[in-house]
């Protein structure tokens, strides 16, 4: 398939209420095991790529070298690729285009982007997050590829549980405005309440991508909800890095 077919394909795999599950990789190699295991899309976690380089998360990985990983994934697997693309690595728009461009050069056809500002503090207005978002829609439509833009918010990430239900309706507007720039569908790590998610996945035509994390819905219990997408984060790094502590540790301290 060509790019922009292959773009359309990982479209159709978010469907409400038959959540399209993705086991979060970090390079080619595990892009590769999660595709025979049985995956129907890859997607990078930006927490296990930079760790499995060595480097903290928050756009420390240059850009370059995330954009030559992206690279080996894309040509490790037919599979659709999503990469975390974290802040895109600019904050105005007109820095932000090239680096799209750059990352569509890759194969790639998702990418998650988030409304947090990395390195700063707080979150983007909206109207300036709905301004960056519709630059990237800009170069994906002038490249000719219907790039999957999941629009991640952070409200949730910056808040306790407890105070989630009053964060709603700033998330609910920050997802109609972002779909109104051209989003493609809405993350909202952090959010694990059932009736919040639940209220989220009516509230938008959106694909909703809840988060696999501890005190979070089970997957079936997701898909009742209407959830169209499931990540795990950096949780399979974490635990593949706990087996190579638990091996090597075994070789050299018995």
């Amino acid at each position: 398939m060509t790019q922009a077919e292959t773009a359309r394909a990982f479209h159709a795999l978010h469907k409400k209420g038959e959540p399209l599950v993705l086991y979060n990789i970090w390079d080619a190699g595990s892009a590769k095991i999660v595709a025979e295991a049985g995956a129907k899309a890859i997607a990078t976690g930006s927490w296990s790529v930079a760790a499995a380089q060595g480097y903290d998360d928050g756009q420390v990985l240059p850009l370059d070298t995330l954009l030559a990983i992206a690279s080996r994934i894309t040509a490790s697997t037919a599979l659709p690729v999503s990469i975390d693309f974290e802040g895109g690595y600019a904050k105005r728009p007109e820095f932000l285009a090239p680096n799209i461009a750059s990352l569509i050069a890759t194969g790639a056809v998702g990418l998650n982007f988030e409304d947090q500002i990395v390195g700063g503090e707080g979150l983007h207005s909206i109207e300036d997050q709905a301004h960056r978002i519709a630059a990237i829609r800009g170069v994906a439509d002038e490249a000719g590829i219907p790039l999957f833009i999941n629009a991640r918010t952070d409200v949730f990430l910056k808040s306790k549980p407890p105070d989630h239900a009053r964060h709603m309706k700033e998330a609910t507007d920050r997802c109609d405005v972002y779909a109104e720039a051209g989003a493609s569908g809405f993350f909202v790590p952090g959010l694990v309440d059932p009736d919040l998610i639940g209220h989220m996945c009516a509230h938008t035509k959106l694909p909703v991508n809840a988060y696999m994390k501890d005190g979070a819905p089970s997957i079936a219990e997701m898909a009742k909800l209407g959830v169209s997408r499931i990540s795990h984060g950096p949780g399979p790094y974490h635990q593949a890095m706990r087996d190579l502590t638990e091996r090597a540790s075994g070789l050299y301290q018995a």
